[in-house]
């Protein structure tokens, strides 16, 4: 139940970091936001299998370093930072002998096919695309100071592209599953 509570809390508080922090008229809230969203992140830790735990705790010590420098450069930067580790971690992973995707996948299925291990790794790099797409999007609204689209890329688009990301491969999947794997 507090695994969930603190998923949902992060959940939202991602979602409305970059707006508050664009038209957030507190400074206060400001200032402490990064360390808020920081310490559900260390809590979201606990809860955690090892490989997740260490991730939940790095983001959780970025958002420290946002707090405690207080610069608009690392306060625009924590979407960078957060998809560069996940392109760290995801990137990374294709170079092992189980991908990231791969792991997850056998939470469900701990028989994955040699197709289904392809089909991983595959999906694996096109995550890996995605944060790359993701930095040069967001580092582009910063390096041409257009702060109210890096809010709504942020706060909205890059989470919606995100879905729109889970539920064609979740669409992709069963289909490959249906006709690939008999």
């Amino acid at each position: 139940m507090m695994k969930a509570i603190v998923n949902l809390v992060l959940f939202f508080a991602s979602l409305s970091y970059p707006i508050y922090w664009l038209w957030g008229e507190n400074p206060q809230v400001l200032a402490l936001l990064p360390f808020i969203i920081g310490f559900f992140w260390g809590l979201k830790g606990i809860y955690e299998q090892t490989a997740m735990r260490y991730f939940s705790w790095g983001i959780a010590g970025l958002l420290m370093i946002v707090g405690i420098t207080r610069t608009n450069e690392m306060m625009y930067g924590y979407p960078i930072m957060i998809n560069g580790l996940m392109l760290v971690i995801f990137g990374i992973s294709l170079w092992q002998k189980q991908t990231i995707i791969e792991r997850f996948a056998r939470m469900q299925t701990p028989n994955l096919s040699a197709y289904g291990v392809r089909y991983t790794r595959k999906v694996t790099l096109i995550w890996c695309g995605f944060f790359i797409f993701n930095i040069v999007v967001s580092g582009m609204t910063i390096y041409f100071n257009l702060l109210d689209y890096w809010a709504l890329y942020n706060g909205f688009i890059s989470y919606f592209l995100m879905g729109i990301l889970m539920a064609g491969e979740w669409i992709v999947r069963q289909y490959m599953k249906k006709h690939y794997e008999k």
